[in-house]
Protein backbone atom coordinates (compact mmCIF):
# COMPACT_ATOMS: atom_id res chain seq x y z
CA UNK A 1 0.00 0.00 0.00
CA UNK A 2 2.84 2.37 0.84
CA UNK A 3 4.45 1.64 -2.53
CA UNK A 4 1.14 2.48 -4.22
CA UNK A 5 0.93 5.85 -2.45
CA UNK A 6 4.56 6.56 -3.34
CA UNK A 7 3.89 5.76 -6.98
CA UNK A 8 0.78 7.99 -7.05
CA UNK A 9 2.63 10.86 -5.32
CA UNK A 10 5.34 10.66 -7.99
CA UNK A 11 2.87 10.26 -10.85
CA UNK A 12 0.68 13.27 -10.05
CA UNK A 13 3.45 15.93 -10.36
CA UNK A 14 4.73 14.24 -13.51
CA UNK A 15 1.27 14.31 -15.09
CA UNK A 16 0.80 17.91 -13.97
CA UNK A 17 4.03 18.99 -15.66
CA UNK A 18 3.10 16.96 -18.73
CA UNK A 19 -0.30 18.67 -18.84
CA UNK A 20 1.24 22.15 -18.60
CA UNK A 21 3.84 21.41 -21.29
CA UNK A 22 1.19 19.94 -23.58
CA UNK A 23 -1.02 22.97 -23.01
CA UNK A 24 1.84 25.30 -23.92
CA UNK A 25 2.68 23.36 -27.06
CA UNK A 26 -0.96 22.81 -27.94
CA UNK A 27 -1.68 26.54 -27.87
CA UNK A 28 1.43 27.67 -29.77
CA UNK A 29 0.93 24.97 -32.41
CA UNK A 30 -2.80 25.69 -32.25
CA UNK A 31 -2.17 28.96 -34.10
CA UNK A 32 -0.70 26.88 -36.92
CA UNK A 33 -3.75 24.60 -36.76
CA UNK A 34 -6.02 27.65 -37.14
CA UNK A 35 -4.14 28.47 -40.34
CA UNK A 36 -4.68 24.91 -41.59
CA UNK A 37 -8.36 25.23 -40.62
CA UNK A 38 -8.76 28.22 -42.94
CA UNK A 39 -7.54 26.37 -46.04
CA UNK A 40 -8.87 22.86 -45.43
CA UNK A 41 -12.19 23.61 -43.74
CA UNK A 42 -13.12 27.11 -44.89
CA UNK A 43 -11.66 27.27 -48.42
CA UNK A 44 -11.65 23.52 -49.11
CA UNK A 45 -8.15 24.06 -50.53
CA UNK A 46 -5.52 21.30 -50.13
CA UNK A 47 -2.60 23.60 -49.28
CA UNK A 48 0.77 21.93 -48.73
CA UNK A 49 2.59 25.26 -48.37
CA UNK A 50 2.35 24.66 -44.62
CA UNK A 51 5.51 22.52 -44.45
CA UNK A 52 7.44 25.43 -45.96
CA UNK A 53 5.76 28.48 -44.41
CA UNK A 54 6.09 27.11 -40.86
CA UNK A 55 9.93 26.97 -40.94
CA UNK A 56 9.88 30.21 -42.95
CA UNK A 57 8.49 32.03 -39.92
CA UNK A 58 11.10 30.40 -37.70
CA UNK A 59 13.92 31.28 -40.11
CA UNK A 60 12.88 34.93 -40.51
CA UNK A 61 12.29 35.51 -36.79
CA UNK A 62 15.49 33.79 -35.62
CA UNK A 63 17.67 35.54 -38.22
CA UNK A 64 16.29 38.96 -37.29
CA UNK A 65 16.65 38.28 -33.55
CA UNK A 66 20.28 37.17 -33.97
CA UNK A 67 20.96 40.32 -36.01
CA UNK A 68 19.78 42.43 -33.06
CA UNK A 69 16.17 43.20 -33.95
CA UNK A 70 13.34 43.25 -31.43
CA UNK A 71 11.73 39.81 -31.06
CA UNK A 72 8.29 41.41 -31.41
CA UNK A 73 9.25 43.07 -34.70
CA UNK A 74 10.89 39.84 -35.87
CA UNK A 75 7.70 37.88 -35.13
CA UNK A 76 5.56 40.40 -37.01
CA UNK A 77 7.85 40.28 -40.05
CA UNK A 78 7.69 36.48 -39.90
CA UNK A 79 3.89 36.78 -40.19
CA UNK A 80 4.29 38.99 -43.26
CA UNK A 81 6.76 36.54 -44.81
CA UNK A 82 4.26 33.71 -44.39
CA UNK A 83 1.53 35.89 -45.90
CA UNK A 84 3.77 36.46 -48.93
CA UNK A 85 4.28 32.69 -49.29
CA UNK A 86 0.51 32.20 -49.17
CA UNK A 87 0.05 34.87 -51.84
CA UNK A 88 2.53 33.01 -54.05
CA UNK A 89 0.54 29.78 -53.74
CA UNK A 90 -2.71 31.65 -54.39
CA UNK A 91 -1.40 33.35 -57.53
CA UNK A 92 -0.01 30.09 -58.89
CA UNK A 93 -3.46 28.56 -58.46
CA UNK A 94 -5.66 31.43 -59.61
CA UNK A 95 -3.52 33.14 -62.28
CA UNK A 96 -1.26 30.33 -63.55
CA UNK A 97 -4.17 27.86 -63.27
CA UNK A 98 -2.04 25.27 -61.46
CA UNK A 99 -3.98 22.86 -59.23
CA UNK A 100 -4.19 23.65 -55.52
CA UNK A 101 -2.15 20.59 -54.55
CA UNK A 102 0.66 21.27 -57.02
CA UNK A 103 0.68 25.02 -56.23
CA UNK A 104 1.35 24.26 -52.57
CA UNK A 105 4.03 21.70 -53.41
CA UNK A 106 5.84 24.16 -55.69
CA UNK A 107 5.82 26.90 -53.06
CA UNK A 108 6.85 24.49 -50.30
CA UNK A 109 9.77 23.21 -52.38
CA UNK A 110 10.88 26.76 -53.19
CA UNK A 111 10.70 27.78 -49.54
CA UNK A 112 13.21 25.10 -48.51
CA UNK A 113 15.94 26.89 -50.47
CA UNK A 114 14.65 30.30 -49.41
CA UNK A 115 14.79 29.31 -45.73
CA UNK A 116 18.39 28.14 -46.15
CA UNK A 117 19.22 31.46 -47.78
CA UNK A 118 17.59 33.43 -44.98
CA UNK A 119 19.44 31.59 -42.19
CA UNK A 120 22.64 30.98 -44.15
CA UNK A 121 22.87 27.52 -42.58
CA UNK A 122 20.57 24.59 -41.73
CA UNK A 123 19.77 25.86 -38.22
CA UNK A 124 20.03 28.98 -36.11
CA UNK A 125 20.33 28.73 -32.30
CA UNK A 126 18.72 31.38 -30.11
CA UNK A 127 20.74 30.69 -26.96
CA UNK A 128 21.31 33.85 -24.88
CA UNK A 129 19.21 35.82 -27.37
CA UNK A 130 16.20 37.91 -26.32
CA UNK A 131 12.88 36.32 -27.24
CA UNK A 132 9.25 37.25 -26.69
CA UNK A 133 9.17 34.84 -23.77
CA UNK A 134 12.26 36.23 -22.05
CA UNK A 135 10.92 39.78 -22.37
CA UNK A 136 7.55 38.75 -20.92
CA UNK A 137 9.22 36.76 -18.12
CA UNK A 138 11.28 39.81 -17.16
CA UNK A 139 8.13 41.92 -17.14
CA UNK A 140 6.34 39.46 -14.85
CA UNK A 141 9.37 39.26 -12.54
CA UNK A 142 9.41 43.03 -12.15
CA UNK A 143 5.64 43.48 -11.85
CA UNK A 144 4.93 40.36 -9.77
CA UNK A 145 8.16 39.13 -8.13
CA UNK A 146 6.41 36.35 -6.21
CA UNK A 147 4.55 34.99 -9.26
CA UNK A 148 5.74 31.46 -10.29
CA UNK A 149 7.84 31.72 -13.45
CA UNK A 150 6.56 28.45 -14.91
CA UNK A 151 3.05 29.92 -15.29
CA UNK A 152 4.14 32.97 -17.29
CA UNK A 153 4.37 30.97 -20.53
CA UNK A 154 0.91 29.47 -19.97
CA UNK A 155 -0.67 32.88 -19.39
CA UNK A 156 0.97 34.34 -22.50
CA UNK A 157 -0.01 31.38 -24.70
CA UNK A 158 -3.61 31.39 -23.48
CA UNK A 159 -4.01 35.14 -24.02
CA UNK A 160 -2.25 35.18 -27.40
CA UNK A 161 -3.97 32.07 -28.81
CA UNK A 162 -7.41 33.31 -27.71
CA UNK A 163 -6.67 36.75 -29.16
CA UNK A 164 -5.78 35.19 -32.54
CA UNK A 165 -8.91 33.02 -32.35
CA UNK A 166 -11.18 35.99 -31.56
CA UNK A 167 -9.68 38.09 -34.37
CA UNK A 168 -10.11 35.20 -36.80
CA UNK A 169 -13.72 34.70 -35.68
CA UNK A 170 -14.39 38.41 -36.21
CA UNK A 171 -12.80 38.36 -39.66
CA UNK A 172 -14.82 35.32 -40.79
CA UNK A 173 -18.00 37.20 -39.87
CA UNK A 174 -17.14 40.16 -42.10
CA UNK A 175 -18.23 40.48 -45.72
CA UNK A 176 -14.85 39.16 -46.91
CA UNK A 177 -15.05 36.34 -44.37
CA UNK A 178 -18.45 35.30 -45.70
CA UNK A 179 -17.00 35.41 -49.22
CA UNK A 180 -14.23 33.02 -48.12
CA UNK A 181 -16.70 30.62 -46.56
CA UNK A 182 -19.00 30.74 -49.59
CA UNK A 183 -16.04 30.18 -51.93
CA UNK A 184 -15.22 26.99 -50.09
CA UNK A 185 -18.84 25.82 -49.96
CA UNK A 186 -20.12 26.67 -53.43
CA UNK A 187 -17.77 28.70 -55.66
CA UNK A 188 -20.12 28.61 -58.70
CA UNK A 189 -23.02 30.06 -56.75
CA UNK A 190 -21.01 32.81 -55.06
CA UNK A 191 -19.31 33.67 -58.38
CA UNK A 192 -22.74 34.21 -59.93
CA UNK A 193 -23.40 36.74 -57.15
CA UNK A 194 -20.49 38.86 -58.38
CA UNK A 195 -17.88 37.76 -55.81
CA UNK A 196 -14.30 37.43 -57.04
CA UNK A 197 -13.54 33.89 -55.88
CA UNK A 198 -9.90 34.11 -57.03
CA UNK A 199 -9.35 37.10 -54.75
CA UNK A 200 -11.08 35.28 -51.90
CA UNK A 201 -8.75 32.28 -52.36
CA UNK A 202 -5.64 34.47 -52.37
CA UNK A 203 -6.75 36.36 -49.24
CA UNK A 204 -7.56 33.09 -47.48
CA UNK A 205 -4.14 31.64 -48.33
CA UNK A 206 -2.41 34.86 -47.23
CA UNK A 207 -4.14 34.77 -43.85
CA UNK A 208 -3.64 31.03 -43.43
CA UNK A 209 0.09 30.98 -44.14
CA UNK A 210 0.60 34.20 -42.20
CA UNK A 211 -0.78 32.47 -39.09
CA UNK A 212 1.28 29.33 -39.80
CA UNK A 213 4.45 31.38 -40.18
CA UNK A 214 3.59 33.30 -37.00
CA UNK A 215 3.31 29.98 -35.18
CA UNK A 216 6.68 28.93 -36.59
CA UNK A 217 8.27 32.10 -35.24
CA UNK A 218 6.78 31.50 -31.79
CA UNK A 219 7.83 27.83 -31.79
CA UNK A 220 11.41 28.73 -32.73
CA UNK A 221 11.64 31.15 -29.80
CA UNK A 222 9.93 28.62 -27.53
CA UNK A 223 12.34 25.77 -28.29
CA UNK A 224 15.42 27.99 -28.66
CA UNK A 225 16.35 27.35 -32.28
CA UNK A 226 15.12 27.38 -35.86
CA UNK A 227 15.79 24.48 -38.20
CA UNK A 228 15.19 24.19 -41.93
CA UNK A 229 13.60 20.77 -41.44
CA UNK A 230 11.27 21.68 -38.59
CA UNK A 231 8.31 21.93 -40.96
CA UNK A 232 8.35 18.28 -42.03
CA UNK A 233 4.99 16.76 -41.11
CA UNK A 234 3.52 20.05 -39.91
CA UNK A 235 0.57 19.73 -42.27
CA UNK A 236 -0.32 16.32 -40.83
CA UNK A 237 -0.10 17.62 -37.25
CA UNK A 238 -2.30 20.57 -38.20
CA UNK A 239 -4.82 18.28 -39.86
CA UNK A 240 -4.84 16.04 -36.81
CA UNK A 241 -5.72 19.03 -34.59
CA UNK A 242 -8.47 20.19 -36.94
CA UNK A 243 -9.99 16.71 -37.34
CA UNK A 244 -9.86 15.91 -33.61
CA UNK A 245 -11.52 19.22 -32.78
CA UNK A 246 -14.17 18.70 -35.47
CA UNK A 247 -14.87 15.16 -34.23
CA UNK A 248 -15.30 16.27 -30.61
CA UNK A 249 -17.08 19.61 -31.09
CA UNK A 250 -18.96 18.86 -34.31
CA UNK A 251 -19.75 21.21 -37.17
CA UNK A 252 -21.13 24.15 -35.21
CA UNK A 253 -20.62 27.89 -35.39
CA UNK A 254 -17.30 29.51 -36.27
CA UNK A 255 -16.70 30.20 -32.58
CA UNK A 256 -17.15 26.54 -31.68
CA UNK A 257 -15.14 25.30 -34.67
CA UNK A 258 -12.07 27.45 -33.94
CA UNK A 259 -12.29 26.60 -30.24
CA UNK A 260 -12.38 22.94 -31.25
CA UNK A 261 -9.20 23.42 -33.31
CA UNK A 262 -7.32 24.80 -30.30
CA UNK A 263 -8.62 22.03 -28.06
CA UNK A 264 -7.76 19.44 -30.71
CA UNK A 265 -4.22 20.79 -30.87
CA UNK A 266 -3.83 20.45 -27.11
CA UNK A 267 -5.36 16.97 -27.07
CA UNK A 268 -3.09 15.85 -29.88
CA UNK A 269 0.04 17.13 -28.13
CA UNK A 270 -1.07 15.66 -24.80
CA UNK A 271 -1.79 12.21 -26.26
CA UNK A 272 1.58 12.14 -28.06
CA UNK A 273 3.36 13.27 -24.88
CA UNK A 274 1.62 10.53 -22.86
CA UNK A 275 2.67 7.85 -25.31
CA UNK A 276 6.27 9.04 -25.30
CA UNK A 277 6.38 9.53 -21.51
CA UNK A 278 5.21 6.00 -20.79
CA UNK A 279 7.65 4.73 -23.42
CA UNK A 280 4.91 3.11 -25.47
CA UNK A 281 6.77 4.45 -28.50
CA UNK A 282 10.07 6.12 -29.34
CA UNK A 283 10.58 9.75 -30.29
CA UNK A 284 11.44 8.61 -33.82
CA UNK A 285 7.90 7.21 -34.09
CA UNK A 286 6.30 10.66 -33.69
CA UNK A 287 5.42 11.12 -37.38
CA UNK A 288 3.99 7.59 -37.53
CA UNK A 289 1.86 8.26 -34.44
CA UNK A 290 0.61 11.47 -36.01
CA UNK A 291 -0.39 9.66 -39.19
CA UNK A 292 -2.20 6.98 -37.14
CA UNK A 293 -4.10 9.64 -35.17
CA UNK A 294 -5.23 11.32 -38.42
CA UNK A 295 -6.30 7.98 -39.95
CA UNK A 296 -8.31 7.06 -36.84
CA UNK A 297 -9.93 10.51 -36.67
CA UNK A 298 -10.86 10.36 -40.37
CA UNK A 299 -12.21 6.82 -40.39
CA UNK A 300 -13.94 6.73 -36.99
CA UNK A 301 -17.05 8.71 -38.10
CA UNK A 302 -17.51 6.38 -41.09
CA UNK A 303 -17.24 3.27 -38.92
CA UNK A 304 -19.68 4.81 -36.47
CA UNK A 305 -22.14 5.61 -39.26
CA UNK A 306 -21.81 2.11 -40.72
CA UNK A 307 -22.34 0.56 -37.29
CA UNK A 308 -25.43 2.70 -36.70
CA UNK A 309 -26.90 1.77 -40.09
CA UNK A 310 -26.20 -1.93 -39.58
CA UNK A 311 -27.80 -1.80 -36.10
CA UNK A 312 -30.90 -0.10 -37.46
CA UNK A 313 -31.05 -2.58 -40.32
CA UNK A 314 -30.82 -5.50 -37.91
CA UNK A 315 -33.63 -4.11 -35.77
CA UNK A 316 -35.92 -3.52 -38.76
CA UNK A 317 -35.24 -7.05 -40.00
CA UNK A 318 -36.03 -8.48 -36.59
CA UNK A 319 -39.27 -6.54 -36.37
CA UNK A 320 -40.42 -7.76 -39.74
Amino acid sequence: MQNLFTTISELVPALSNLFLKSLEQGLVFGIMALGVYITFKILNFADLTVDGSFPLGAAVASSLIVSGQSPFLATFIAFLAGALAGAMTGLLNTKAKISDLLSGILTMTSLYSINLRIMGRPNTPLLNQPTIYSVISEFFNRALPSFPTKYTYIIFFVIFALLVKILLDAFLKTQMGFALRATGDNPQMIRSQGVNTDLAKVIGLILSNGLISLSGALVAQYQGFADVGMGVGTIVAGLASVIIGDSLFGAGSIFISTLGVLFGSFLYRFSIALVLSFRLAQASDLKLLTAIVVIIALTAPRFKKSLTLSTKGGKSYGNS
